[in-house]
C-alpha cells in the first residue's frame, strides 16, 4: 500500500472518530503529510477501511523516519504519533460535549464513548498493557490478582542522557496538572497532544475525568484537582468520593493515603483512581460488625484482609460521611504503642492516615477505610507498616490503593527474574538474582518440582510473598494480640 493510500485511510478513521467533517479531508491530509516529510499525495481511493488507526500511524512513523523527520528513538515516535492521533480526536470541547449527550441516556454509555475515543486514539496504551503478565493466586483472604507490569517502555540509554541534560520546565506543573490536555511532549516529558478531560463539578470544585495511559485494571481512570495542590484526605475527601460514585456508579473510586511511605506515587497533586473492576477486597466478607451508636443508619464491620480495614455500609451519604469522619479522625489520633501504633512522634509529625475506597453496592453506597501508619524505627527503617526486607526481592514499593485493595503490581525486573528461579529450581544453568536465592532453596525444600509444575509453584509462592506484603502493611495483626489490639480502637470509636 503506498504512502498516499495510508494517509487517506488515516484521514477516513479520522473523519469516522467525530470532530471532523468530509470537507475537512484535504486540509487533514496536508496536515499529515507535513508532519511525516512528505511534499506531494498520490492519487488514491477513499474507501472503507478495517485497519486500526495504531497500525496505520506506525506505517506513518516509519516514512517520518525514512524522511529524516524524526530520529528513530522512543520519545520522537511517541511524539509524533500523539500528534497524529490528535486528528482522531475530537477536540475538548466536543468530547465533553458528546460525554454529556451521552450521560443524559445512561451514565455507563457516556464512560463507554469516552473509554472508546482513549482507546481508539492510542491515548490508553493497550499494545503496551497487553505484554504484562497477570495470574491469580489463592489465599486465605480470596483470589489475590498479580499483575508483572511490563507495559512502561523501557528508554534507550541516549534518551535518558538527553531527558537528564534537558531544563526542567515548570509546565505543565506535574503528570496530572490539566496543562496537560494537548501537551506536545518533550524528552523529560510524556506526549500528551491526544489527551483529553472530562469536566467534573464535585461539590462545587471543578474537577477532571481522564484515563490513565498505562492502565493496571479496566477503564482505569484518575479524577483530578483543577487546583495543583497537595493531596490530603479530610472530610471532604469522603464526600467526594461518594459523589464520584453517584455520578459513576458503575465504577469504584478510591484515594491513595496522603502521607509519605504509606501513599501512593504523586502526593503533589490531589487525586483519586476508579474504575470498572471488581477488586479481591470488594467481595472480601465482613468477619466482626461493629455497633456506631450515633450512626444508625450506616452498617459497619472489620473486613477479613490483610491489612487493616473498617467497611461502612448506608443509604444515607451524609450519615455515611459523619461515621467516616469520625472514625478518620479518631485514627488520626489514636495509639498503641504496645503494637508500635503511634500517632504522632515527639515533633508533631502526624503519622497516621486512611486508604479510602468507595463502590456502590446494589442499592447502599459502601466505603472502605484502611487504616495507614508510616512510622519507621531502627529495626524497618523504609517503614514499621511497609514491606519487610524478607520479601523486598519481590516487592518493596509502596503499598498504595491498588495493592490495598489486592492487586499486587510487581516491577518488570522479575519477568525475567522469575525464569532463573524457574531454571535454579530444576537445576539447570540459570543467573539467579542473590536476593532470590534464600527463597528459591525454600520452595526447593518444601516443594516437589518438576518442569510440568515450576511456574505454577513460582507463581503460587510469588502470591503467599504479596499476601505477607499486604499483611506487613497491616497495622493490626491478623495475630491475637493484633485483634486485640483492633478491638481496643473499635472500642475507643
Amino acid at each position: 500500500m503506498s504512502i498516499s493510500q495510508t494517509v487517506r485511510d488515516f484521514i477516513t478513521l479520522a473523519i469516522q472518530s467525530g470532530g471532523w467533517m468530509e470537507m475537512d479531508r484535504i486540509y487533514l491530509e496536508n496536515r499529515v503529510i507535513a508532519l511525516i516529510g512528505e511534499t506531494t499525495l498520490e492519487k488514491s481511493e477513499v474507501r472503507p477501511v478495517t485497519v486500526p488507526a495504531v497500525e496505520l500511524v506506525d506505517v506513518l512513523l516509519e516514512q517520518a523516519i525514512k524522511n529524516q523527520q524524526i530520529a528513530d528513538n522512543g520519545t520522537e515516535k511517541d511524539i509524533l504519533a500523539a500528534q497524529l492521533m490528535d486528528f482522531m480526536t475530537p477536540p475538548p470541547s466536543v468530547v465533553n460535549a458528546y460525554f454529556a449527550q451521552y450521560y443524559s441516556k445512561d451514565p455507563i454509555q457516556a464512560t463507554d464513548y469516552f473509554y472508546k475515543i482513549s482507546t481508539d486514539n492510542d491515548y490508553i496504551k493497550t499494545r503496551s498493557i497487553a505484554r504484562s503478565i497477570h495470574f491469580p493466586a489463592k489465599t486465605a483472604y480470596g483470589e489475590l490478582q498479580i499483575t508483572i507490569n511490563l507495559s512502561k517502555p523501557e528508554k534507550d540509554p541516549k534518551e535518558i542522557v538527553a531527558a537528564s541534560q534537558e531544563v526542567n520546565s515548570v509546565y505543565p506543573n506535574c503528570l496530572l496538572c490539566m496543562e496537560n490536555e494537548g501537551y506536545k511532549g518533550r524528552t523529560n516529558y510524556p506526549a500528551r497532544t491526544n489527551h483529553r478531560i472530562i469536566r467534573m463539578n464535585l461539590n462545587g470544585e471543578s474537577w477532571g475525568f481522564q484515563y490513565s495511559p498505562y492502565a493496571y485494571y479496566a477503564e482505569h481512570c484518575i479524577i483530578l484537582s483543577e487546583e495543583h495542590r497537595p493531596m490530603q484526605i479530610t472530610k471532604a475527601t469522603f464526600q467526594r468520593l461518594l459523589k464520584i460514585i453517584e455520578v459513576l456508579p458503575h465504577y469504584f473510586v478510591g484515594s491513595n493515603a496522603d502521607l509519605p511511605i504509606v501513599g501512593g506515587s504523586i502526593l503533589s497533586h490531589d487525586h483519586y483512581q476508579g474504575g470498572r473492576h471488581t477488586f479481591p477486597m470488594a467481595v472480601a466478607e465482613i468477619e466482626r460488625t461493629i455497633e456506631l451508636n450515633e450512626y444508625p443508619t450506616v452498617t459497619a464491620g472489620i473486613v477479613k484482609w490483610p491489612m487493616s480495614v473498617i467497611r461502612l455500609q448506608g443509604k444515607n451519604q451524609n450519615e455515611l460521611i459523619e461515621a467516616a469522619n469520625h472514625i478518620f479522625e479518631k485514627w488520626q489520633n489514636y495509639s498503641d504503642e504496645a503494637l508500635n501504633i503511634v500517632a504522632q512522634t515527639a515533633d508533631d509529625i502526624q503519622h497516621h492516615t486512611v486508604t479510602p475506597i468507595a463502590r456502590r453496592n446494589a442499592d447502599l453506597f459502601e466505603l472502605d477505610l484502611v487504616l495507614r501508619d508510616n512510622n519507621v524505627s531502627a529495626e524497618f527503617p523504609e517503614g514499621i507498616f511497609h514491606p519487610h526486607r524478607d520479601v523486598q526481592h519481590i516487592k518493596k514499593e509502596n503499598i498504595g490503593l491498588i495493592e490495598v485493595m489486592g492487586l499486587a503490581i510487581l516491577p518488570p525486573r522479575l519477568n525475567g527474574e522469575l525464569k532463573e528461579v524457574a531454571n535454579y529450581l530444576l537445576d539447570e544453568e540459570n543467573t539467579i538474582a542473590e536476593y532470590h536465592v534464600a527463597w528459591a532453596n525454600q520452595l526447593k525444600a518444601t516443594q516437589n518440582i518438576t518442569h510440568e509444575n515450576v511456574k505454577e509453584v513460582i507463581q503460587q509462592s510469588v502470591g503467599d510473598i504479596f499476601t505477607r506484603v499486604l499483611e506487613d502493611a497491616g497495622v493490626y495483626k491478623r495475630d491475637v494480640e493484633g485483634q486485640e489490639g483492633f478491638t481496643r480502637f473499635i472500642e475507643a470509636l
